[in-house]
């Protein structure tokens, strides 16, 4: 698994890990593995929010003025 997923990417992944989890159908070792998969995919998205989440606050200043978005930082 890696970081290199988008948001809607590694959503989509959570979404199925969930469902399996849910079903109750995996064994105790898959439904661990399963959990440690949904964690990474979880980490992932969290970190693409916060980057997100950044991205959005550095258009609006202290003072509430807009600010040019630049692409890249």
């Amino acid at each position: 698994m890696t970081t290199s997923l988008t948001f809607s990417e590694a959503i989509e992944a959570l979404e199925k890990v969930v469902a399996q989890l849910e079903s109750g159908e995996a064994t105790l070792e898959e439904a661990v593995d399963l959990y440690t998969q949904g964690m990474k995919l979880s980490k992932i998205c969290q970190e693409k929010l916060q980057v997100a989440e950044k991205k959005i606050a550095s258009i609006i200043d202290e003072n509430g003025n807009e600010q040019p978005f630049v692409e890249g930082e």
